[in-house]
C-alpha cells in the first residue's frame, strides 16, 4: 500500500505562485510513474501533470502547459508541482497520484493510489 499527502496549497493572487508537494509512504515510490490532478467545485476531475519514475519524462494538461513543472525527488519519495504565474480558473482541490503500471497518463482509472488533497484558491 502507498499513501500519499499533499501540503502546500492556499491562498494565492493571480499572477504569483505556489509550489505543492506530496510525500509518499508504506512503499518508495521509485516504480510508480506519478501525476497531479484537480477537480473544481462542480466539475469533474481533471488530469494537470505526470512524470515518469524516474522524472526523465513528463506531460501536461492544456491548460497548465508553460505554466506548471511537475518534478520529484525519489530520495526524498516526493512529488512537486511548481504553480507559476496562476490565474482564478486554477481554483481547486489538488490531488497526487501514483501509477505502477498504467500506461496512459492522462486517466485517473490508469492510477493506483490517490492522496486527501490539498485545497488552492487563486485570487483575481
Amino acid at each position: 500500500q502507498v499513501q500519499l499527502v499533499e501540503s502546500g496549497g492556499g491562498l494565492v493572487q493571480a499572477g504569483g505562485s505556489l509550489r505543492l508537494s506530496c510525500v509518499g509512504s508504506g512503499r518508495s515510490l521509485n516504480g510508480y510513474a506519478m501525476g497531479w490532478f484537480r477537480q473544481a467545485p462542480g466539475k469533474e476531475r481533471e488530469f494537470v501533470a505526470g512524470i515518469s519514475w524516474s522524472g526523465g519524462s513528463t506531460v501536461y494538461g492544456d491548460p497548465v502547459k508553460g505554466r506548471f513543472t511537475i518534478s520529484r525527488d525519489n530520495a526524498k519519495n516526493t512529488v512537486y508541482l511548481q504553480m507559476s504565474s496562476v490565474k482564478p480558473e486554477d481554483t481547486a482541490v489538488y490531488y497526487c497520484a501514483a501509477n505502477e503500471y498504467g500506461s496512459n497518463w492522462y486517466q485517473q482509472r490508469e492510477y493506483d493510489y490517490f492522496g486527501q488533497g490539498t485545497q488552492v484558491t487563486v485570487s483575481s
